[in-house]
């Protein structure tokens, strides 16, 4: 098949990097894939794929996110509309890129649109809420990668959406040493003892005040610890949140660059040595439509702390992590403290490591074509809803 695949940005992010693999595993399988990205800065992505990857240029947006979304839609409605090839299969990984599809499909230039639902946010901007609403509901086939998202779209969309998995490349995420694993700690100043790390940025979703806080109690118990919040590259800037967070940093006493590591968006080539540096992966995220990095944390030998709620109870048993009440600061803190006890730590180490062989890329790649044969043939047109999907669609060219 010739299959194209739509993400947000070219930045490493759960969906872009699930397209990524995605799109390199359907390539080995023996299809034809080629990746558009909205690209804002020019920059080479840092992921050698083997398959085209085409730009599609994104000027500076306005402020408000909503003018922002809108103005990202546009932008791929008009790289698409120019674009010089035609595929079986119309991917997006996003409802900026699946509202663009919608659009193409209304005039004639696609013949279907597919979208994987990684999650569903509770936006208080009735603009958005449209938009992630008609990404889902004017799909003519609907993924998810969890049961607890496909519970969602049943109950909150009555459709029934397609499951298939995620995966994790074994080969670059190991537990086993590399050469460059010291000059990655000696750039970033990891010299504390233990060394936490979360992977996602500052942001409310992420639970990071309240990983802060219970850092802050851990640090009563290992005085030298550090915590390492890498990534956070997002549409959405946070910057209520991210104030509240560093005023506790502050209230806290802690300090940017000696107790705190904010490396941001680390080098992609860099991320497996980080893990590697680490001591206890933390997850106690709120909300999540997999956790990619936690198989990440898990494949590099890391011993991980997450919230005990799907998804995560999906795949992982409390003999494989560290569960928490991701509300309860003090229980997040004695995990912390139970995950950094060399004794403690090898058993989940250990037991969560048979876990890896079930998630592959070239599984979910698998899944994912035997889904598109279903579209192509016709047998999963418009997924199976149980009320009808809204008699006025939102019109996403229309604007905020």
């Amino acid at each position: 098949m010739k299959i194209s695949l739509l993400t947000y940005s070219t930045k490493p992010r759960g969906s872009v990097v699930h397209t990524w693999e995605l799109a390199t595993a359907l390539h080995h399988l023996g299809h034809q894939v080629a990746v558009y990205a909205l690209d804002k800065d020019g920059q080479d992505i840092e992921r050698v794929l083997p398959c085209p990857l085409h730009r599609i240029p994104a000027s500076p947006a306005p402020a408000d996110i909503d003018g922002l979304i809108s103005q990202r839609i546009q932008e791929f409605v008009t790289g698409l509309a120019r674009a010089d090839h035609t595929y079986d299969i119309y991917h997006a990984q996003d409802c900026i890129g699946a509202n663009a599809l919608v659009t193409l499909r209304q005039q004639g230039l696609v013949p279907h649109v597919v979208r994987t639902v990684h999650h569903v946010e509770d936006y208080a901007s009735a603009y958005l809420r449209q938009c992630q609403d008609t990404s889902i509901y004017q799909a003519d086939l609907c993924l998810c990668v969890s049961d607890r998202w496909q519970q969602a779209l049943a109950n909150d969309y009555h459709l029934s959406a397609v499951r298939v998995v995620n995966g994790v490349d074994q080969q670059r995420f190991t537990n086993q040493p590399q050469s460059r694993d010291a000059d990655i700690k000696n750039t970033y100043g990891l010299t504390g003892s233990p060394i936490y790390l979360t992977v996602g940025g500052i942001e409310p979703r992420k639970n990071s005040l309240r990983l802060l806080e219970a850092f802050s109690q851990v640090r009563h118990h290992h005085p030298q610890a550090q915590l390492v919040i890498a990534g956070g590259a997002t549409l959405f800037d946070y910057q209520t949140y991210r104030d509240q967070f560093f005023q506790r940093v502050t209230d806290l006493g802690l300090t940017v660059g000696a107790d705190l590591i904010l490396p941001g968006v680390v080098p992609d080539a860099v991320l497996p040595g980080l893990y590697r540096s680490a001591d206890v992966f933390c997850f106690p995220s709120i909300k999540e439509g997999w956790g990619l990095v936690v198989m990440e944390a898990i494949a590099a030998g890391l011993p991980v702390i997450v919230a005990n709620e799907p998804p995560f109870t999906e795949f992982l048993t409390p003999q494989q992590a560290l569960f928490v009440t991701p509300t309860a600061v003090s229980d997040i803190a004695k995990a912390m403290i139970t995950a950094a006890d060399p004794s403690q730590a090898q058993g989940f180490i250990h037991h969560s490591r048979a876990i890896l062989p079930q998630y592959t890329w070239q599984a979910s790649a698998q899944q994912h074509v035997l889904a598109y044969q279903r579209l192509i043939s016709g047998a999963a047109a418009i997924p199976e809803r149980l009320v009808p999907a809204p008699a006025e669609p939102f019109d996403p060219q229309a604007g905020p």
